[in-house]
């Protein structure tokens, strides 16, 4: 397989198409190879427009997806950026590359071994990986301007929105299978925030997810 021409041919025929036309997303997808951070057995099947199994029933993004959430956060580098839910660690590649510091956690620890040593092969030094449960964290401090939720939940749970600094943004995928949005939620002040759904996905649920924690507010 010629990875070069199948990787331009994903952004072009893939992506692009999915109104994904920000040059410095479309740069970011060249230089960082998604090759690199699906697992072996699927390296040829890298540019594809399928979900990648990763183990542990989760699985990658479609790429346009992963394409579309850089291009709509528009995270600076100024910014500190939580993702929950490192999986591959594409992901958080391509966000280290926009972010001043990443801070990517995941309950499964193989999955940060994994992530580890791909991001060491780009020397992306701005990024933290740590093993927890998200709702460990919400019981802590620490807040970000730009919070990426990988995983489904099945409904909006507000204490996720005390993750975010004042006037932060948030990509979470709310829904249960086979209907799921992608939204983009943006805290106005310490009671107001606003949501704005992107598009309809399917997603595996996000790994840690509590029974318990499913309320509506």
């Amino acid at each position: 397989m010629d990875i070069e021409q199948a990787r331009f041919n994903m952004i072009e025929q893939q992506i692009r198409t999915w109104e994904v036309l920000d040059q410095s997303v479309l740069n970011l997808l060249g230089e960082i190879h998604r090759e690199d951070f699906v697992p072996e057995a699927y390296r040829n099947l890298a540019f594809a427009d399928i979900r990648i199994p990763l183990g542990h029933e989760q699985s990658m993004m479609f790429p346009k997806e992963e394409a579309r959430l850089l291009q709509t956060l528009a995270v600076t580098e100024e910014e500190n950026v939580l993702e929950v839910g490192t999986g591959s660690g594409y992901l958080t590649a391509l966000l280290a590359k926009k972010a001043k510091q990443v801070t990517s956690i995941d309950t499964i620890g193989e999955f940060i071994d994994i992530s580890t040593a791909k991001l060491n092969q780009y020397q992306l030094n701005n990024v933290t990986l740590e093993k927890t449960d998200i709702y460990v964290m919400l019981n802590e401090t620490r807040k970000y301007d730009v919070v990426v939720v990988t995983g489904s939940i099945p409904i909006m749970d507000g204490r996720f929105l005390n993750l975010l600094n004042e006037n932060g943004r948030m990509l979470m995928i709310i829904g249960e299978s086979p209907v799921m949005e992608i939204c983009l939620i943006n805290k106005k002040n310490n009671n107001g925030w606003s949501s704005e759904s992107l598009f309809e996905t399917d997603i595996p649920a996000l790994s840690g997810v509590l029974e318990q924690s499913r309320f509506q507010f």
